[in-house]
């Protein structure tokens, strides 16, 4: 039975108000048949925004599904867009109540199983995986945010004083910007060394999705402005910034503004089926079948909400953007040795994170061979030409 409310209405209003899209029937005694996964995917090189269902073994795309369904008259016309950023907009604001509808109607009429699938649902081996969002306004990184991070290379002893240290003075964290185009990328793309930088390290992170606006967002009500939960990795650029001239400390930008850099995805789990992350997070990161990183949230020096509280201080957070947790013990002088003999990553490896209940990012890393040979000289050097150890 479906029921449009006085509160429907007034939920309607409100999103055409705030921008949202102005046809969203908002139902809020609709729930969902089962869970879904958001992301974007392409077939045949055509891009567009899905629903991951079936323990991640079909795509549904979205706004085809939303197509056939309105094909029936008992489903008004609804604007869905057709990008995930579009759907994080409007999802708060009542569009979710549509993907609902979509996603019990395919459950409910066997569209889900069976070999004659609709032509709007794939099977994900026959899909193209990438970054969910393209691309976000911003992504923000929590810098030394777990316990075992801060003391890479202690012993036992050592860990406990030091957490034990950091628990009575924790301050507030400490953020870092990190650019979106070029260094987002999807599951299954390469992770590019650039030329002779050979210090480049590994860091599995949660990303949490913003899904409403805000500024001074305490953090007991940070949830009600998140979207959901992806997989990230934070890669690194450990070689420095060469001598001479103006120095002041770390250079974020080498470190962290790279090409291919932030790899997101494979997809997002909308906050609904995911739950407390501070309860639930588990992620591990493992390189060539070595297990080189693995923590839960217990590990955190500043949890999710405090973090968002942090970052909403600063600058207001928009839907879409990306807030980045912090990753583990096991980079920098802890990092755990593999088969190579090196610490830091090498070209032709085969990088994985994942966190349990969302979902696993894979990528090869591969040297960048070769520069344009008319630079003046003012380029990032490679590492080897000024390592001073």
């Amino acid at each position: 039975m479906r029921r449009t409310t006085l509160f429907s209405l007034a939920l309607v209003v409100v999103a055409m108000l705030l921008g949202a899209p102005a046809r969203v029937l908002a139902q809020p005694d609709i729930l969902p048949a089962e869970p879904f996964k958001v992301g974007t995917f392409a077939v045949n090189y055509e891009q567009f925004s899905g629903l991951v269902m079936r323990d991640d073994s079909l795509i549904v795309d979205i706004v085809q599904a939303n197509k056939a369904l309105e094909l029936m008259p008992q489903y008004p016309p609804v604007a869905m867009p057709d990008d995930v950023l579009g759907l994080i907009e409007g999802y708060e604001y009542g569009l979710k109540y549509r993907v609902y509808e979509i996603v019990n109607w395919l459950a409910e009429s066997g569209q889900l199983q069976g070999n004659n699938l609709p032509g709007f649902i794939h099977r994900v081996a026959d899909v193209d995986i990438r970054a969910p969002i393209q691309y976000p306004s911003k992504i923000m990184n929590a810098a030394v945010n777990f316990y075992t991070h801060a003391c890479e290379g202690c012993t036992e002893e050592q860990l406990r004083e030091r957490t034990r240290q950091r628990q009575e003075n924790r301050g507030v964290p400490y953020l870092f910007l990190k650019p979106t185009r070029g260094a987002v990328i999807g599951d299954g793309e390469d992770v590019i060394m650039p030329y002779g930088r050979d210090e480049i390290e590994y860091e599995v992170e949660m990303a949490i999705v913003f899904g409403r606006s805000g500024k001074y967002i305490s953090a007991h009500r940070a949830y009600d402005h998140v979207f959901g939960y992806m997989v990230a990795m934070d890669i690194s650029d450990r070689g420095g910034r060469p001598p001479g001239g103006f120095s002041s400390g770390q250079d974020w930008f080498v470190g962290k503004g790279h090409d291919t850099f932030a790899p997101h995805g494979p997809w997002i789990v909308p906050k609904e089926f995911y739950g407390d992350p501070m309860e639930r997070l588990h992620q591990i990161t493992v390189v060539d079948g070595v297990t080189v990183q693995e923590a839960r949230a217990g590990d955190m020096i500043h949890n999710i909400p405090e973090l968002i509280e942090y970052a909403s201080s600063l600058i207001t957070l928009f839907p879409g953007d990306v807030l980045q947790s912090g990753t583990s013990g096991g980079t920098g002088s802890g990092r755990v040795e593999r088969a190579t003999g090196s610490g830091y990553l090498i070209d032709g490896e085969t990088i994985s994170a994942s966190i349990e209940g969302i979902g696993t990012l894979t990528h090869r890393v591969v040297r960048e061979t070769s520069v344009p040979d008319d630079l003046s000289g003012s380029q990032l050097p490679p590492t080897r030409t000024y390592r001073n150890r």
